[in-house]
């Protein structure tokens, strides 16, 4: 365990790196601090969190950097949790307010924020078997050959296919038929399709094998969908823009990893509580995040898992504000995502 007063220093020589991305010297941390201890003292402290494994020393001459394990006590012992300002809470509900109009926006959106207010790489990962049910059907005209057909979903997920025009249907005998499904299939889930609605689909385009096969398809595609993890991103640009990331071969190590879809996946945690997860530098699976830190949490709806958002950036990092963000917006989207489902 370390003393009050070294946890104190650590705590103050982690505020000030993360601020500033420079090295934290003694003087520098007594000019800042009304500490009431000397230069020497602090200098002394200092070389004891080093050998400690707390603090690290870049160069001989220079002041002291946090280690990942010094990060850690910052995060889990040290740190004083943070408020929003009432500014980014107003910021956030006019945002949802505004833009949010099918539920893929509202998790396109919650990446979008994440990384404008914390200034590092955003994640929102919606987990599989989300329950899409029927609401209406319609043909939009291409031209004489071509139409559109359009299914949309509860959620406002749309999905489209053009397909040719069987030989002598008339424009309203299609309309006919996107009325008859609509009226016969609205309210169905979409994400157990069964024999039953099939037979549905068969009764309503009994005359038209082509236009029959392609809905179908379409609703075999819907029901796919409905099963596979969407991944949203937001703010890369933001996290390159870091100090940390002026090295090409960090920047290039960090950008091998989030160019995968497949390990950010495999980074995102679903978590068992509903908590926000810290991990730290090497904490992290692929040597091109080691440098990072990756703040996230899993989110809830009736008991099921709907996702996990996350923010990734360099371990010199925000973690009292970024902490706050993640935190309100994992319970924010809960109530987000339960006014979309409703409408």
């Amino acid at each position: 365990m370390l003393t009050e007063r070294r946890q104190n220093i650590l705590r103050l020589i982690i505020e000030d790196y993360v601020a500033s991305a420079e090295p934290v010297g003694s003087r520098a941390l007594v000019r800042k601090n009304a500490l009431g201890l000397s230069p020497a003292t602090i200098r002394n402290e200092m070389a004891d969190l080093e050998i400690l494994g707390y603090l690290e020393q870049p160069h001989t001459s220079a002041g002291r950097v946090p280690s990942a394990k010094g990060y850690r006590l910052y995060v889990d012992s040290l740190l004083s949790p943070e408020q929003l300002s009432e500014k980014d809470v107003s910021l956030i509900e006019h945002w949802y307010q505004s833009k949010t109009q099918r539920l893929d926006d509202v998790f396109r959106l919650t990446a979008k924020i994440l990384s404008r207010i914390t200034r590092n790489l955003s994640f929102v990962l919606t987990q599989a078997h989300q329950e899409r049910v029927f609401r209406y059907m319609k043909f939009l005209p291409l031209d004489e050959q071509r139409a559109i057909l359009v299914l949309v979903t509860d959620s406002g997920v749309v999905e489209n296919r053009v397909f040719r025009l069987p030989p002598g249907v008339i424009w309203e005998e299609l309309e006919q038929v996107a009325e008859r499904l609509s009226n016969r299939l609205a309210g169905v889930s979409l994400t157990n399709l069964d024999e039953r609605v099939l037979q549905e689909v068969r009764e309503a385009i009994v005359q038209n094998a082509a236009l029959y096969a392609d809905t179908v398809a379409m609703l075999r595609e819907t029901q796919s969908a409905s099963k596979r993890e969407q991944l949203y991103l937001g703010g890369a640009t933001h996290l390159l823009n870091q100090p940390e990331f002026r090295d090409l071969e960090k920047a290039r190590g960090l950008l091998s990893v989030i160019e995968e879809e497949r390990l950010v996946r495999d980074l995102l945690q679903v978590q068992k509580d509903d908590g926000v997860f810290v991990t730290i530098g090497e904490e992290n699976k692929f040597s091109g995040i080691q440098d990072c830190s990756m703040i996230q949490a899993t989110y809830r709806l009736d008991g099921k898992t709907v996702g996990t958002l996350a923010v990734l950036g360099p371990t010199r990092m925000e973690y009292a504000k970024i902490i706050s963000v993640v935190n309100f917006l994992h319970h924010y989207l809960k109530g987000v995502v339960e006014q979309n489902n409703e409408r």
